[in-house]
């Protein structure tokens, strides 16, 4: 069966170029007029992979080949596309710039996995017929990668447009579809991580509509809808998802025939998840139930609880003030109750967060005190190898993932009943290499890891939150049967 799947990859020549804005505003002027889009983000990115979430009214999902693998990003995106007028790929940094020299796990590369025409986004400030030049060298610099299309950045007036635009016809052959504005206001304010999520932006619905309206008067929607319908057709395979993968996850159902509930901390301190993660765990039989660790005084009943990355910095001053939470997490955790946390979810778990020489005390699972700085402590790709036994991972298992944070170790206690699960085989992790920081059933790490292409992390995960449900069912059936005896 051949399926069209219309797409956009919209790519720009460095980080900060603009590709937030007209994706946000592109997919935004397109569902306003009743047309489903389906987002998407290349990188390991969870900040503007939320704009574009919220102006799609859609999951925005993942297409980063070195977290889940070059074969699983087409059968993702199939099955993530699938029932939707188009889909729009939003880039990461400079459209070739990879992991290394020959640009592996680029934007470029991407597109050409995806058959996906390319829109290319250039900021013009201080620049008119230099912009032609440099779009032109880039349509040659890789004959299979298709440039469909120019948006302009940053124009100052009619008469830095009027230059730029005669300037592409007389030396370039890309259409250019659109000049953005510079903007009088700042719709999408920046801090230390680049946006500010829209979790804690105070007017998100006004933000997205203004940049819509922009994008309706200075892109041309028409044509660049019609490029996206122009993209080559794909085949589907009856089982294109792959049997090895199907293999793996029929394996796992056998192993834990138990539903589980898996709480996750979902809330405006604690944001960082990719959909796909929720679907693995919903897929092995999970049912995921939400938590706020800044408004609930306990943890509902639950099997296990996931804790992703966030900003507890920003809101420390509510979490330590939460203080029944904190302790009815502590006395679950010695309860054996399984906890897998990331970043955010690390520092949480910890003894106290250090900010401006001010002491915020967190949940106290480790001994540790961390501090902020100005500039990242770790920010990039990661590989880790499991060289400990623990209660997820098996010895020798490979994980790939990224770690992106400012937040130091202050302060590290000792502790008989605490150890590294990870050796870091690139990145920085905790301390001295190490990450996968664990005591009892709990296991937290600075690496975020993406489901598709860690399987075992689904497969711990909800087989952790299985064992200990039939451990506290039939701790219960032995307590009744005592008290019915006495």
């Amino acid at each position: 069966m051949v399926l069209s799947y219309p797409r956009l990859v919209i790519a720009g020549l460095k980080g900060g170029s603009g590709k937030t804005i007209l994706s946000v505003g592109l997919i935004t002027s397109y569902r306003q007029k009743g047309i489903t889009i389906a987002p998407f983000k290349k990188g390991p990115d969870y900040i503007d992979a939320g704009w574009l979430s919220c102006a799609a009214r859609h999951p925005c999902y993942n297409l980063d080949a070195f977290l889940i693998g070059e074969e699983k990003i087409l059968s993702s995106f199939k099955e993530h596309a699938k029932g939707v007028q188009c889909a729009v790929i939003e880039g990461n940094r400079g459209l070739f710039d990879g992991m290394d020299f020959e640009g592996r796990y680029s934007t470029a590369e991407l597109a050409k996995s995806l058959s996906a025409p390319v829109i290319l986004i250039i900021d013009c400030t201080k620049m008119t017929r230099t912009t032609a030049v440099i779009a032109e060298g880039i349509s040659k610099f890789d004959p299979a990668l298709k440039i469909s299309g120019v948006i302009l950045n940053q124009i100052a007036n009619t008469r830095h447009e009027s230059v730029i635009k005669e300037s592409f016809k007389k030396y370039c052959q890309i259409p250019v579809l659109g000049a953005l504005p510079r903007f009088s206001e700042e719709f999408f304010p920046e801090r230390h991580m680049g946006l500010t999520p829209y979790h804690e932006h105070e007017e998100v619905e006004k933000s997205i509509s203004a940049v819509a309206e922009v994008a309706k008067r200075h892109l041309d929607l028409d044509a660049l809808w019609k490029i996206a319908h122009e993209a080559p057709p794909f085949l589907v395979r009856s089982q294109e998802s792959g049997v090895k993968s199907q293999e793996i996850y029929d394996l796992r159902l056998t192993t834990h025939d138990l539903p589980v509930k898996i709480g996750v901390i979902k809330d405006s301190a604690f944001q960082f998840y990719y959909p796909e993660n929720f679907e693995e765990l919903q897929k092995n039989g999970a049912e995921l139930v939400e938590i706020s660790a800044l408004q609930e005084k306990q943890l509902p009943p639950i099997d296990a609880l996931y804790i992703g990355g966030g900003f507890p910095e920003t809101h420390a001053i509510a979490l330590a003030e939460n203080i029944d939470f904190r302790r009815n997490l502590k006395k679950a955790v010695e309860d054996g109750l399984p906890v897998y946390a990331e970043c955010g979810g690390f520092m949480y778990l910890g003894e106290s967060l250090v900010i401006d020489e001010k002491t915020y005390p967190m949940a106290g699972i480790f001994p540790i005190s961390f501090c902020l700085e100005k500039k990242p402590k770790a920010h990039g790709y990661t590989v880790v190898e499991v060289d400990h036994s623990n209660p997820y991972y098996p010895v020798g298992t490979t994980l790939r993932g990224h770690e992106f944070h400012y937040s130091c170790v202050l302060d590290m206690g000792e502790r008989n009943d605490m150890y590294f699960a990870f050796t870091m085989k690139r990145g920085k992790g905790i301390v001295e290499k190490k990450d996968g920081l664990c005591y009892k059933n709990v296991l937290a790490t600075y690496t975020h890891l993406h489901a598709l292409g860690a399987v075992e992390w689904t497969h711990g995960l909800v087989t952790m939150a299985s064992s200990y449900k039939r451990h506290r069912e039939s701790n219960n059936s032995h307590n009744i049967l005592t008290s019915a005896k006495k």
